[in-house]
C-alpha cells in the first residue's frame, strides 16, 4: 500500500511539440503509466459568455457540459501554471478524463519539517517556510510568497493532492510522509503537540473513508441526463405530438418503473458500502505534553501516537507497531483467515536508519479495517503504535478506492456495439431522406413531415438495446450464485467467454491447504541421517529446539492460534506455548531464565515423552524476527535456563537458509537430497542456528538488528511436509487443456515442488518435456545471461539419447529471481519465454502481478485463480479474478467462489461463453427488429400511410420484449469445446448475418406488399390523408401479418445453442412463449375477430386462399433464416475468406506461436545467451 508520490515535468514541449502553459505530468514511480495534470484559472468575461450561451442554446450547452465536464472548465477558464490553477483537468492512465476544483485552506502555526518525534525548538514555525535546503530530504509545502499561510489542494478518488512547491506538482498528501526512518518513527512515541496536531489535521484532512450517497433528488436528475433518457423523452414527446398517445404512456410508464428501480439498487449498493467503509471508535492518543487524551478516530493524523486497548481494536488507520505484539485478522484484506502476528519496528543498530515501507515492514505494520484480536504488551508497557496513513491513503482506503472506482472493462464487443448504433443512425438518417421526398412529393403538411422524419430515427436506434444486451449477463449471474460463485461486475461475464490462459496458485488453490510433517532430516558429523517421522523422537538439542521454538504461534483464549505450518511443526514436536495474560504477571518458571521473555516452550509432560527421549528443561523466547515473503524466512532469539548466551533458530526457503551458513556446515550433498524430495513434491523448509554470546537479556535481543544476527548460521537440516494435491484440480486443468484454456502455476513455493504439482495435476504431461530458465544478473566482468536447462538434467539424470520421447509440447519453468532478470535484462526474449513459460516459482507478490500484466500485453485474455493474501494484486490486474475466499477482501476480485476448489473456473467459463452468445444473439436481434420495422415503416410511408399506436405497442412490448428478455435465459453447454465464441462484432459472420437477413426480410416484406396489391379484391388506401386517419387498409394489414411473424422468425434464428449453450427447447417458458405468439399472430391473420382486430385497426380479407398464401410466405421465411444462419454457423463465410490471403493474428501470442513453431530448435538447450544493451535499454 506504498505511497506513489508523483513527479512533476516542467518541460512539457516534449508531450506536445510546443509549449503550453499549465501542463504538467505526474508520473507513479510504482507503475509505467502516468497521471497528466492540466492547471487551469477561472475567467470571469468566459463565464458570462457560457452562461449566455447557455441560456442561447435553451440548455443544450449546459447539458454537452454535464457529459463533458473538462470542455465546461475548458471553456470557462483559460491555461495557467499549475501553482495557480483554480481547477484542474487529470487525465488518468486509462485516458478518462476528469475535473476537480482546487481548494485553499488557511493554516496556522506547525510545520512538517521534520519528523514527528523531534524537539519541539528543532521546528520551524511555520508550514510556509519556502524551498528547504538542499540538504534537507524531507518534501515540504512551498505557498506563494503573496499566500505564506494558504495551503492549495484537490480531491481525486478521495485522495488529496497538495501543491508542494519543491516538486512544481500536486502530490498525493501521503507523499509527505515518505522517507520517515524506523528511528524516527521510534522517536514518535512522545506524541504530537496540540499546534503540529491542528496543522496537519488541515493538512490532511479527516481520517475518513467517505464513499458518498447521493439523494434520490440527485441520482434522478443525473440518470435523466444520461443520453439513453434524453433520447427516451425526446421519442416520447415525439409520439405524443404524432397522436401515439397509448405507445407513448406505456413506455413512460415503463421507463419511469425502470429508472425507479436502477435509483434505488445504486442509493442501495452505496450505502451498503458506505457502511461497510464507515468507521468512527474512540482511540487513547499521547501528546507531546505527556498528556493522554480520548479523541474520535476521525481526528487522528499521521504522527499521532496512540495506545491499543489489550482486548483488541478495529484499527482505524495504517499505523506502524512500536511496542509489543497484536493478533490480527486481516482477512478484509487478504481473504488469509489464518490471524497474524505483528511484531514491534525494529529499532537500534542497522535497522533503525531503515526507511519504513508498509510493504517491507507488513509485519510490524497495523492497517486499517484489520482487526486487532488481541494485544499483548511487554511486561508493564503499553501496546503503542504511530499513525502512518488515514483516510483513503491506508489500506481499506486502497480496497473501497477500488470498488469505487475500478478499472475500465475494455472489451472489442461493446467498442464496436456503440460503432454499429452509429451506423444504424446513418442509415435512419438516410431513410429520413428518403421519407422526406416522398412525403414532399404526396403534399404532406411541413409538420407532418417533421414529426415523421423524426420517427423513423426513433425506430431504427432501438431505445431498449443497452438493456437488453445486458439480459444475458444478468441470466448468468444468477445461475452463478446460485452455484455458489458470487459475480460484484456482471460486464465481466462476458469477459470469461474469451478466457485464453488461467493463472493459478498452488497451496490451497490445487493443492489443500494444510501441511502435514512427513519428517525431519537432521545432520550428524557434517552427513545427513535418515528421515525421523516422528520430530518427538528427536534428541534434545538445537534441531528439535527450532522445531520447538521457530514459530509464530501465540495463545487466544488459550488456544494456539498462527499459521498452518507453524501449528503442525510445533504439534509434531508435543511441545507447549505457555505466555503470561496481563493480570497474571510473570510467567511460572521465568525466574531460571533471568531475563524477561515473550513465550516459554515447554517439553511434553513425561508421559507422552518416547520411553529413550526425555525433555525436561523449558526454553524461552525473546524475540521474534516475522516470515517476510521479500526475505523468505523468519527466526526467534531463543534462551535455555542456566546459559548466559542466546541462540538464534532460523527456518525458511532452503536456497536462503543455506546461503547464510557457515559452508563448511552445509553437507555437500545438500541440492541432491533437496531434489530428492521436492522433485517427489514434499514442501522443503531449511532450519539453521547460531549461538549469539552478546545477547544476554530480553533489552539486548530488542536491540540487534535482523541483518546481524542472520548471518554465520549452523546448518541443521530439513522439515519436509506433505501437501496433498485436491481431487478436483487434476480433472479441472485436464478439461481446461482439452478446451484450449491454458493452465499456468504461480506460486511461491520450490520450484521442484512446482514442477512436480504441475505433473501431478496434468498441467504438464506425462510424456511433455520441463525446460528450467535459469537468468542471472550482470556481473562484474560479464553482462546478465539466460541458459535453457532440461529438467532431467538439472536433477541429475541423463538427457535421452532418443529427444523422439517428448511428444508433447514443451514446457519452461522459472523461479522469481529469473523473472526478475528477464523483466529488466531480456525485454525481447521475454515474450517468447512467457508464450512457453507453464511453472512460476519463487514469485513475490508484486512479480504475481507483473506477469499477469505481462501475459496482458501479449493480448492474452488472463484470468487468475487464487485463495489468499498473496493473489490480491493478481487478483485485481487480471481481466478474470476468482477468488476461493469467502473474506471482505474478495469484493476487489470481480468474481468469489464460496467452494474452495478450482471447478469454479471451467463454470465461469462456460457461462462466459454463454453469455457472450446471448448477448450476440440479443444484439443482432433487437438490431435486426429495428430493420424489420424500419423497412414495414418506409413502405407504408411509401403510400402515406404508418402503423397503428396499438400495433406498434404490440410488437414493442408484447412481442419484442418478451422475447429479447427470454432469450438469454438458455443456459450454457455442459462441455466446454475448443471453439471460443466471437468477440467483435464487427467481423465477416456477424455482418454478413445481419446483412443476408435483412436481405430476406426486405425481399419478403416486398413481396408480400406486391402480392398484395395484385389481387383482385384489391383496394387502394385513401393516400389523400395519413395514418392514423386512413386505417385500416390492406397494404397495413398484411405488412403487420408478415413483420409479426419475422420478429417471432428472428427470435428463433438468434437462439442458436450449439455449441455454447443448451438446445433451444431447454428454455421452456421462452418456448412456451414462442408457441402462443406464433398462435396468436396465426390466428390475427386468418380469423382476426372482434376487439383485437378493432383495437389493432386491422382490414378484413375474406380471401382464405390469400391468408393461408401469407402464412406460407412466413413458413419460407422461417426456413430461409433457419438455413442462413446454420450455413454461416458451418463456416460460409469461413470458405469465402480462405479465399483472401492470410493477414496476421492482431493477437501478439498467436503470432509469437506461428514464429516459434516455425523454429523447433528454440529454445537452445545448454548455451547462455546474453544480454545485448539493447535488450537492456527496451524496459528503461
Amino acid at each position: 500500500m506504498g505511497a506513489e508520490l508523483l513527479r512533476f515535468r516542467t518541460d512539457s514541449s516534449r508531450l506536445l511539440g510546443g509549449p503550453r502553459p499549465g501542463y504538467g505530468t505526474l508520473q507513479r514511480n510504482t507503475e509505467p503509466s502516468c497521471m497528466e495534470v492540466t492547471g487551469y484559472r477561472s475567467q470571469p468575461w468566459r463565464a458570462a459568455l457560457c452562461h449566455a450561451c447557455c441560456v442561447l442554446s435553451a440548455g443544450l450547452l449546459l447539458l454537452l457540459f454535464h457529459w463533458r465536464p473538462s470542455l465546461r472548465v475548458r471553456a470557462m477558464c483559460k491555461p495557467c501554471a499549475l501553482g495557480r490553477a483554480d481547477w484542474v483537468i487529470i487525465r488518468d492512465r486509462f485516458g478518462q478524463r476528469f475535473t476537480a476544483r482546487v481548494q485553499t485552506e488557511m493554516l496556522g502555526e506547525g510545520s512538517l519539517e521534520h519528523h514527528p518525534g523531534a524537539r519541539l525548538e528543532d521546528r520551524k514555525s511555520s508550514i510556509a517556510v519556502g524551498v528547504a535546503d538542499e540538504e534537507e530530504s524531507r518534501d515540504t509545502i512551498r505557498l506563494h510568497q503573496e499566500e505564506r499561510n494558504v495551503l492549495r489542494y484537490y480531491l481525486f478518488e478521495g485522495l488529496r493532492y497538495v501543491w508542494m512547491e519543491r516538486q512544481q506538482a500536486y502530490c498525493r498528501v501521503s507523499a509527505l510522509d515518505e522517507g520517515w526512518t524506523c528511528a524516527e518513527l521510534h522517536l514518535c512515541r512522545a506524541g504530537l503537540g496540540q499546534q503540529d496536531h491542528s496543522s496537519r489535521r488541515k493538512i490532511y484532512g479527516p481520517n475518513l473513508i467517505e464513499v458518498p450517497v447521493k439523494s434520490y433528488a440527485k441520482l434522478l436528475v443525473e440518470e435523466v441526463l444520461n443520453p439513453f433518457y434524453i433520447f427516451q423523452v425526446l421519442s416520447i414527446v415525439l409520439w405524443v405530438c404524432d397522436a401515439y398517445y397509448y405507445y407513448a404512456a406505456c413506455i413512460f410508464l415503463i421507463s419511469t418503473i425502470s429508472l425507479g428501480l436502477s435509483l434505488y439498487e445504486t442509493r442501495k449498493q452505496s450505502t451498503t458500502l458506505r457502511n461497510m467503509a464507515r468507521m468512527s471508535i474512540s482511540i487513547r492518543v499521547h501528546r507531546a505534553d505527556g498528556e493522554e487524551a480520548m479523541v474520535s478516530s476521525a481526528e487522528l493524523v499521521p504522527g499521532d501516537c496512540i495506545s491499543l486497548p489489550l482486548d483488541g481494536v478495529l484499527v482505524p488507520c495504517d499505523a506502524a507497531l512500536l511496542t509489543g505484539e497484536c493478533m490480527v485478522n486481516e482477512s478484509m484484506l487478504t481473504g488469509e483467515s489464518v490471524p497474524v502476528l505483528k511484531t514491534p519496528l525494529p529499532n537500534g543498530g542497522g535497522a533503525a536508519g531503515t526507511i519504513y515501507s508498509p510493504k517491507e515492514h507488513q509485519r510490524h505494520t497495523l492497517f486499517c479495517g484489520t482487526h486487532i484480536i488481541q494485544a499483548r504488551s511487554y511486561v508493564g508497557q503499553e501496546v503503542l503504535a504511530v499513525v502512518t496513513r488515514t483516510g483513503f491513503c491506508t489500506a481499506k482506503g486502497d480496497l473501497i478506492s477500488s470498488i469505487l472506482y475500478p478499472k475500465p472493462v475494455t472489451f472489442k464487443f461493446y467498442k464496436d456495439a456503440v460503432k454499429f448504433v452509429l451506423f444504424l443512425a446513418v442509415l435512419a438518417f438516410i431513410g429520413t431522406l428518403y421519407s422526406m421526398l416522398i412525403m414532399v412529393k404526396n403534399q404532406v403538411p411541413v409538420g407532418q413531415i417533421i414529426i415523421r422524419a423524426l420517427d423513423l430515427i426513433t425506430v431504427i436506434v432501438p431505445p431498449a438495446l443497452p438493456a437488453a444486451m445486458t439480459v444475458g449477463s444478468i441470466y448468468a449471474q444468477n445461475r452463478l450464485k446460485k452455484r455458489g460463485i458470487f459475480c460484484i461486475s456482471p460486464p465481466r461475464i462476458n469477459l470469461c467467454g474469451k478466457i485464453r490462459l488461467v493463472c493459478f496458485d498452488k497451496t490451497g488453490t490445487l493443492t489443500e491447504e494444510g501441511l502435514d510433517v512427513w519428517g525431519v532430516i537432521s545432520l550428524e558429523d557434517g552427513r545427513f541421517m535418515p528421515i525421523i517421522h516422528e520430530p518427538r523422537r528427536l534428541p534434545s538439542g538445537p534441531m528439535l529446539h527450532a522445531l520447538a521454538t521457530c514459530h509464530s504461534i501465540t495463545l487466544l483464549q488459550g488456544q494456539p492460534v498462527g499459521d498452518p505450518v507453524d501449528l503442525k511443526m510445533v504439534e509434531s514436536t508435543g511441545w507447549r506455548l505457555e505466555m503470561a495474560e496481563e493480570d497474571e504477571g510473570e510467567l511460572p518458571g521465568l525466574q531460571c531464565f533471568g531475563t524477561k521473555v515473550l513465550a516459554m516452550m515447554n517439553p511434553p509432560p513425561e508421559e507422552e515423552q518416547p520411553p529413550d527421549r526425555k525433555h525436561r528443561s523449558p526454553v524461552a523466547i525473546l524475540r521474534r524476527f516475522p516470515f517476510s515473503s521479500s526475505l523468505q524466512r523468519m527466526s526467534v532469539l531463543t534462551k535455555h535456563p542456566g546459559d548466559d548466551a542466546c541462540w538464534l533458530y532460523i527456518k525458511g526457503a532452503p536456497e536462503v537458509v543455506a546461503s547464510l551458513c557457515s559452508t563448511e556446515t552445509v553437507p555437500a550433498d545438500f541440492s541432491q537430497v533437496l531434489r530428492h524430495y521436492t522433485a517427489d513434491g514434499f514442501r522443503v523448509l531449511a532450519l539453521a542456528c547460531r549461538p549469539l554470546s552478546a545477547v544476554r537479556s530480553f533489552e539486548d535481543a530488542l536491540q540487534l538488528t535482523r541483518d546481524a544476527a542472520e548471518s554465520s548460521l549452523t546448518f541443521l537440516g530439513f522439515l519436509v511436509m506433505k501437501n496433498v494435491l485436491k481431487l478436483e484440480s487434476a480433472p479441472v486443468i485436464t478439461l481446461l487443456r482439452n478446451a484450449g484454456v491454458r493452465p499456468v502455476m504461480v506460486t511461491g513455493d520450490n520450484m521442484l515442488t512446482a514442477v512436480n504439482v504441475a505433473r501431478s495435476c496434468c498441467m504438464v504431461g506425462p510424456n511433455e518435456r520441463v525446460v528450467f530458465v535459469t537468468a542471472s544478473p550482470p556481473g562484474r566482468d560479464q553482462p546478465a545471461s539466460v541458459k535453457f536447462i532440461p529438467a532431467e538434467l538439472s536433477q541429475g539424470e541423463k538427457q535421452p539419447e532418443d529427444a523422439q520421447q517428448w511428444d508433447g509440447r514443451l514446457h519452461l519453468a522459472m523461479n522469481g529471481k529469473s523473472f526478475a532478470v528477464l523483466q529488466e535484462h531480456f525485454a525481447d526474449l521475454l515474450p517468447k519465454i512467457l508464450v512457453r513459460a507453464t511453472v512460476f516459482a519463487r514469485m513475490s507478490p508484486e512479480q504475481k502481478t507483473q506477469l499477469v500484466c505481462s501475459l496482458q500485453e501479449l493480448d492474452y485474455c488472463v484470468g487468475m485463480c487464487g485463495d489468499g493474501a498473496n493473489d490480491c494484486g493478481a487478483l485485481k490486474a487480471a481481466d478474470v479474478g476468482i477468488s476461493l475466499s469467502e473474506a471482505e477482501a474478495s469484493v476487489a476480485s470481480p468474481f468469489t467462489s464460496c467452494r474452495a476448489n478450482i471447478e469454479c473456473v471451467p463454470t465461469v467459463i462456460r457461462e462466459g461463453r454463454c453469455s457472450l452468445v446471448t448477448s450476440f444473439g440479443v444484439f443482432k436481434y433487437m438490431a435486426l427488429y429495428s430493420l424489420v420495422q424500419f423497412v414495414s415503416v418506409l413502405l407504408l410511408y411509401t403510400i402515406n400511410t404508418n402503423l397503428s399506436d396499438f400495433q406498434f405497442l404490440f410488437f414493442d412490448l408484447i412481442i419484442t420484449t418478451t422475447v429479447a428478455v427470454l432469450m438469454g435465459r438458455t443456459g450454457p453447454a455442459r462441455e466446454l469445446g475448443v471453439r471460443r465464441p466471437q468477440g467483435a462484432l464487427i467481423s465477416v459472420p456477424v455482418l454478413g448475418s445481419l446483412l443476408l437477413q435483412t436481405a430476406l426480410l426486405i425481399t419478403v416484406q416486398v413481396l408480400s406488399y406486391f402480392i398484395t396489391v395484385s389481387q383482385s379484391w384489391y383496394v387502394p388506401l385513401n393516400s389523400t390523408v395519413t395514418a392514423p386517419q386512413n386505417l385500416p387498409n390492406y397494404e397495413n394489414t398484411v405488412l403487420f401479418c408478415i413483420s409479426g411473424f419475422q420478429y417471432l422468425i428472428l427470435a428463433v434464428a438468434m437462439s442458436k445453442g450449439y455449441p455454447f449453450r443448451e438446445p433451444l427447447y431447454t428454455n421452456v417458458l421462452f418456448l412456451v412463449v414462442l408457441m402462443l405468439l406464433f398462435g396468436l399472430l396465426i390466428w390475427l391473420t386468418l380469423y382476426p375477430l372482434g376487439f383485437p382486430k378493432t383495437l389493432l385497426k386491422l382490414q378484413g380479407i375474406d380471401d382464405l386462399n390469400f391468408k393461408l398464401l401469407l402464412l406460407g410466405i412466413a413458413t419460407l421465411n422461417f426456413f430461409a433464416a433457419f438455413v442462413l444462419e446454420t450455413a454461416l454457423d458451418y463456416g460460409l463465410l469461413g470458405c469465402l475468406r480462405k479465399l483472401r490471403r492470410k493477414k496476421a493474428s492482431s493477437k501478439l501470442f498467436k503470432r509469437l506461436e506461428k514464429d516459434l513453431s516455425q523454429q523447433p530448435s528454440w529454445p537452445p538447450l545448454n548455451e547462455p545467451l546474453f544480454a545485448t544493451p539493447r535488450m537492456s535499454i527496451a524496459v528503461r
